[in-house]
């Protein structure tokens, strides 16, 4: 798992995927912090907390995300090096978890100089130092376990076909429904709103974000993530046999 794991972070860095990703995530998210006008913009709000951060991020990285793992598996199939590397003295569960580990990384990496934001929004407080730090370690908990999730994702979607393009998109669509969709379908039938609800990663990243880390809402992360990795397992297998 470890060669597979370096392999994916030399490539990323190896070409422009990893600082292009990095530099985007920091780009998007400063702009709209910072300079454009409008709800996500954290001067005009007059509040000195992290919530437009936490509020916009989910969105730029349901597309940031399938774009880092589109490749994963997708690339292998088209240049046909799939069969070479399941041929590996290695299992798929560490091939997978070598993947998606690599993309985890990736974003990480991105949202760490995001602590920087935390530090000046601190010293803008009145009086300084006002900052719910509670809330705002919550959410970048949460937004740890929604990263992972969005990865697992990604990874499976790349299984399914040896069009980048095509596992981009089908991922962006599953990314956005499991975050947003049940929303949606909870607002048809108000009767079962709050179960249909908490099968979404919206509703359990909103729960940690209120600065109270409650194990349901990380086995409901880690269940997504391992699930999607599962998937991802037995579709390599069926194509091993």
């Amino acid at each position: 798992m470890k060669t597979i794991l370096l392999h994916e972070i030399k490539s990323f860095f190896g070409s422009t995927i990893g600082y292009l990703v990095i530099a985007l995530f920091l780009i998007l998210n400063g702009l709209f912090l910072w300079v454009f006008k409008g709800e996500y913009n954290i001067l005009d709000s007059g509040f000195a907390d992290m919530t437009p951060f936490f509020s916009l991020s989910p969105w730029i990285l349901i597309f940031l995300i399938p774009a880092v793992t589109m490749r994963s598996f997708s690339d292998e199939k088209k240049q046909g090096t799939l069969e070479l590397l399941l041929t590996k003295p290695l299992s798929i569960w560490e091939i997978v978890n070598g993947k998606f580990l690599g993309a985890l990384l990736l974003i990480v990496m991105a949202i760490i100089p995001t602590f920087i934001y935390v530090v000046a929004i601190s010293r803008l407080g009145m009086p300084e130092g006002n900052i719910d730090m509670g809330s705002t370690i919550g959410s970048y908990f949460g937004l740890l376990f929604l990263v992972g999730a969005y990865s697992a994702i990604g990874i499976f979607t790349s299984a399914l076909s040896d069009n980048q393009i095509v596992a981009f998109i089908i991922s962006v669509f599953m990314c956005f429904f499991f975050y947003f969709g049940f929303d949606g379908l909870a607002s048809i039938s108000p009767i079962y709103s709050t179960m249909i609800k908490a099968l979404g990663m919206q509703d359990h990243f909103k729960s940690m974000g209120r600065g109270v880390i409650d194990t349901r809402d990380i086995l409901y992360f880690i269940s997504l993530t391992v699930l999607f990795l599962s998937l991802t397992v037995y579709k390599l297998k069926s194509l091993k046999l």
